[in-house]
């Protein structure tokens, strides 16, 4: 099979397409042939040694495959042969063949194209767990999303809107902001140019954001912490902006404000019952055509490297995948 190599920790360019031997698949795990792989913030990190799961090289970067199973583990009765999955792997994405747990691959709708299965998993699941079991959004409440451009800023505001909120999209740049729009947002903030807290209360009239979704982090999430409504609620979702925040808690007693942490990954071990249901809730909605994911850039397997770069430099939109 061809792989995406990390051979020594560091930067994308390090990288390495390699052809490998063929995988069989454990006891209760499935092969798949990689239709689609997503690109995510986490991949950048996990291949310089930064990220919270350590991988020891040489291993194969990716979290996130779509494709068709091929060979099933001989305790594995839910799958078989052909069946169109999408899963989580940790890492081995970046290959045109991976190994996932069984019990991390989700049956598809049919009419699902591969390359939004792919960039489906990660973001809708974070962004639905977070808003839902973390966040506990009501319909209209205000939800300001930072980052909205990108995979999961851009999920957050779609599903947001879906849920009956009043979506507050900010981000650096007004094409962002014009991606955002047209997916929903009700409002934008251009946080390069104004301060985020001052629109945000003139937006609300100076009441403040109900929820606040933040994959960003560094400094504005004291612009957050400032902006939140009453009672508000502050989801940590991630620090793309490179630094995490130190949280005064003076900010969060004096409005009541919870500061929430979202961590997805280990809400999928320990309730994959409310997962699940996640799920079945996020795909019903795909097939009555009530959002679909936004896939910005597709490269082939061997621009990897370019991926991550164009990533690292905040340059994408919505989610990007590997086609190997």
């Amino acid at each position: 099979m061809r792989a995406i190599v990390c051979t020594e920790l560091g930067g994308p360019d390090r990288l390495q397409l390699q052809t490998l031997p063929a995988r069989k698949p454990g006891a209760t795990e499935v092969l798949l042939r990689v239709a689609a792989a997503g690109v995510n913030f986490p991949d950048t990190l996990i291949i310089q040694g930064k990220y919270q799961l350590r991988a020891e090289p040489p291993f194969i970067p990716g979290a996130e495959v779509a494709g068709e199973v091929l060979e099933v583990g001989a305790k594995v009765r839910h799958l078989k042969p052909g069946d169109r999955v999408a899963a989580l792997v940790s890492v081995g994405g970046y290959a045109s063949e991976a190994i996932a747990a069984a019990d991390a691959c989700l049956p598809i709708p049919a009419d699902m194209p591969m390359d939004e299965a792919a960039g489906f998993a990660l973001a809708y699941g974070t962004v639905i767990h977070a808003l839902v079991q973390c966040g506990r959004l009501h319909h209209d409440d205000t939800l300001l999303v930072l980052g909205a451009a990108g995979g999961v800023g851009l999920a957050a505001v779609q599903l947001g809107k879906l849920m009956g909120a009043r979506v507050i999209a900010a981000a650096s740049t007004d094409d962002k902001l014009a991606l955002a729009k047209a997916h929903g947002a009700d409002e934008t903030v251009n946080y390069s140019q104004v301060s985020l807290k001052e629109a945000v209360k003139g937006l609300t009239k100076g009441q403040g954001a109900n929820v606040i979704f933040d994959p960003v982090g560094g400094p504005l999430a004291q612009d957050c912490l400032s902006a939140a409504a009453w009672g508000g609620r502050y989801l940590v979702v991630g620090f793309a902006e490179g630094t995490i925040p130190q949280l005064p808690a003076n900010r969060l007693l004096l409005k009541e404000v919870a500061a929430v942490g979202v961590h997805w990954g280990a809400f999928v071990v320990r309730e994959p019952a409310r997962n699940l249901e996640n799920f079945r809730q996020l795909f019903a909605w795909y097939e009555e055509g009530r959002f679909k994911p936004v896939i910005s850039a597709r490269y082939p397997l061997e621009q990897a490297a370019r991926a991550l770069q164009d990533m690292e430099a905040r340059s994408v939109t919505g989610k990007v995948v590997l086609i190997p």
